[in-house]
């Protein structure tokens, strides 16, 4: 069958048992964003983050952030196929591969690899490898229109793994070995320029792949998993140390336990999500690591920086879609003292580098409502997110006293979207 034809019909393209078939699907998307301040965003604007702390002038007459923008944008459109196989050794196989033009460079249109996996399932077990949503994410996400997802309350990742899931009745696990790719933790980028960087070499440099455990719970309209992320990355491999570039074995472990629950029946759905995070930079979450000790050897000590980060989400109705998002996020700092390598010069890694290492905390309101109609959605949004900036304490949380500032940004969408 021709790619017309299969365009033209979402039925499986292939009648031969014996071999692969494949299903074209994806959407036209744009997006019309106002920000009423300068915001931490990528994907040209369109996923938007939190808004940057103050940054006055010379004579601190004037905040230079306080700067408002406006865009239009349809470089999220998505296009995928989703693979039917025939059964292998009793398996039903599968699989799937997606882009959008989402990466975002020179020419501002970069195709990007989204999904891209094979999956192999039988009774209530199921093997996929490939890359897919970190089991953190998971395909279940708020109902909020804007681009995010619900970052950085909601973890964001898309990375290559291996994972398998089992169920027995209403209860199973999930068990994931991950490598990182698109989505990656900062670290220092040299022994002489510790400028703050994101590289996919701190996680391979370790050997160890990311593990994700989960206990399971489904039944009727509930869904609940109880869960643990355990990472290890190696921040440098070597140092220089009296005039001479020594190799050096250095590293640091984090454990992020998770909760997440949701209940979905008819046209209402609630979902709420709650971590301890531990050097999630990698999951688009403002929370890293910091340096505490330097050794003889030339090789640092780190602890990860921690984070409570929880949100909630309701909504309701289907041809006309009501949702309210709630996020929160807290800065709870390392637990123990940092290095300091100058008069209070603390070395923090995280997403952002220093524009977020004075980040106390970060909450969000955002509210939409959206018109579905075959294969239309237009939905509109408005979202506020506030943050609390201070001074960095000798442990990596923020002083509590007259230093700290608040910013806030309003941001309105609006999106029009064509599915196919």
């Amino acid at each position: 069958m021709g790619l017309m034809a299969l365009m033209g019909n979402k039925t499986w393209a292939q009648s031969d048992t014996s071999k692969a078939s494949v299903k074209l699907y994806g959407f036209v998307r744009n997006y019309l964003t106002f920000d009423s301040r300068k915001t931490y965003t990528v994907v040209g604007g369109e996923y938007n983050m939190i808004p940057f702390d103050e940054r006055w002038n010379e004579d601190h007459s004037e905040d230079l952030n306080d700067v408002a923008s406006m865009q239009l944008q349809a470089l999220t459109s998505r296009f995928g196929v989703d693979i039917k196989g025939p059964q292998l050794w009793g398996w039903n196989t599968s699989g799937k591969l997606e882009g959008d033009f989402g990466g975002f460079g020179t020419n501002n249109t970069v195709l990007r690899l989204r999904l891209a996996y094979v999956k192999l399932t039988k009774g209530g077990s199921e093997l996929l490898v490939g890359q897919d949503w970190h089991p953190l994410s998971g395909n279940i996400m708020p109902d909020v229109l804007g681009m995010a997802s619900g970052a950085p309350f909601r973890p964001h990742s898309r990375t290559p793994q291996i994972r398998g899931t089992m169920y027995w009745g209403s209860f199973g696990y999930t068990a994931a070995l991950l490598w990182q790719l698109q989505y990656m933790n900062n670290g220092p980028k040299s022994a002489s320029d510790p400028t703050s960087t994101n590289s996919i070499d701190f996680a391979h440099n370790a050997l160890w792949p990311e593990v994700f455990l989960g206990l399971n719970y489904k039944q009727g309209a509930w869904y609940a998993q109880l869960g643990v992320d355990v990472q290890k990355i190696r921040p440098r491999t070597h140092a220089l140390v009296g005039g001479v570039t020594k190799k050096v074995n250095e590293s640091v472990t984090s454990f992020t336990p998770t909760l997440y629950a949701q209940y979905v029946e008819g046209s209402w759905s609630v979902k709420f999500r709650t971590l301890l995070a531990q050097n999630t930079s990698h999951l688009n979450q403002l929370v890293g690591y910091g340096v505490t000790a330097v050794n003889a050897d030339g090789s640092w000590d780190y602890a990860p920086l921690r984070a409570t980060i929880s949100y909630l989400n309701l909504a309701y109705g289907k041809k006309v879609h009501y949702n309210l998002f709630l996020g929160y996020m807290k800065n709870l700092g390392a637990g123990e003292e940092l290095y300091d390598f100058g008069t209070n010069d603390y070395r923090i890694y995280m997403k952002g580098g220093e524009n977020f290492t004075h980040l106390n905390s970060i909450w969000r309101i955002a509210t939409s409502v959206s018109y579905n109609v075959k294969a239309f959605n237009i939905g509109l949004e408005y979202e506020v997110t506030a943050c609390t900036y201070g001074d960095l304490a000798s442990d990596g949380s923020i002083l509590v006293d007259d230093n700290l500032r608040n910013v806030v940004n309003h941001r309105l969408c609006a999106l029009v979207k064509y599915n196919f």
